[in-house]
């Protein structure tokens, strides 16, 4: 099992990514979410600049937020900067896209882009609009293609899984997902001190925000397989009570607010310790390994844990102490 991080994009995760490295952490992972947070790219470019090792990419793009050439030039960018050491995700969009009130791409439309964007980096020439496309950078202007880089499908049904395995490298779930012999899971919760209550305030900072995407995602993509109704996750009835008394326009603004990085106002009338343990990686340490071992058994090969709370550095240290990280296995 790798163990690798994942960040949002906000002023401090470069910093966070170069203590990863230093920790011992396989790859980081930065979201793409400007309704959110800052720019994934300028912030990939910032960690660049302050790491040697650790391998970098977006995970994961959403296909509708760039032309295809911009992010074939960023790819390119971000090569110069960390060559060897980059990994692209690009899903359909679930953050970034409902928290700008849009619905999901179309799997379709992902498809058509990945194909344009490995076949631009490999320096085709390719058809995007109607017009022919191709990285004409000259000599000293990008670095020589083809540029090749792993492609991983960030996924989380069956459409986006088929075309992961027609053109991924890997895929990069929030759920395990067999079959992959690159499967990176999303991860959130916090490591517990030797008796420290679920229902204390630090683990409400550090974890609250990953059991409150329940809610965001059973409100905004009911139905959706395998995962829990909003009648079915505690205090959902209460949850969808007050965010529906908020003018439909203006909904998914609230909904999304603090999205996986703290719980908005509207999570904290219904989180509680024993929702947090129940959908996060949340326990203290005897009781996470197992449940690693599980996700090893279920077809995950890499475990992208994103920290949260007031104290990244505590989170990233004791979860990489949790899972038996250390800075001189990925010397």
């Amino acid at each position: 099992m790798e163990i690798s991080c994942a960040f949002p994009p906000v002023p401090d995760t470069p910093e966070h990514i170069a203590l990863a490295e230093r920790l011992g952490y396989r790859r980081a992972w930065v979201y793409d979410t400007p309704a959110l947070q800052l720019d994934v790219w300028v912030t990939l470019a910032r960690a660049a600049e302050r790491t040697r090792r650790i391998e970098l990419g977006p995970g994961v793009l959403i296909p509708s937020l760039r032309h295809v050439l911009v992010t074939a030039a960023a790819v390119a960018t971000l090569v110069e900067l960390a060559p060897g050491r980059v990994n692209v995700g690009i899903g359909s969009g679930f953050t970034g896209r409902l928290a700008m009130g849009q619905r999901p791409n179309p799997w379709a439309f992902v498809e058509q882009y990945v194909r344009q964007l490995k076949a631009l980096l490999a320096g085709e020439i390719v058809e995007v609009d109607g017009a022919a496309t191709q990285m004409i950078h000259g000599p000293g202007q990008a670095p020589p293609r083809p540029i090749r880089v792993p492609i991983v499908i960030g996924t989380a049904g069956p459409k986006g899984e088929a075309v992961a395995r027609r053109l991924g490298d890997g895929i990069f779930t929030v759920t395990p997902v067999a079959g992959f012999a690159w499967a990176t899971q999303l991860t959130f919760g916090t490591v517990l001190a030797p008796g420290e209550s679920v229902d204390s305030e630090r683990v409400l900072l550090a974890a609250g925000a990953g059991a409150g995407v329940v809610y965001h995602r059973a409100y905004d993509l009911p139905g959706a397989p395998g995962r829990p109704g909003l009648a079915d996750v505690p205090g959902g009835a209460a949850w969808r009570a007050v965010i529906e008394a908020i003018p439909k326009r203006e909904r998914h603004l609230h909904a999304h607010r603090g999205h996986l990085t703290f719980p908005n106002e509207i999570d904290r009338k219904v989180l509680t310790g024993e929702t947090i343990r129940r959908y996060t990686f949340t326990g203290e340490a005897a009781a996470l390994r197992p449940r690693m071992d599980e996700l090893a058994t279920r077809g995950v090969t890499e475990i992208a844990y994103q920290p949260a709370g007031p104290d990244i550095p505590r989170e990233l240290t004791a979860f990489a102490r949790m899972a038996g990280v250390s800075p001189s296995s990925r010397a």
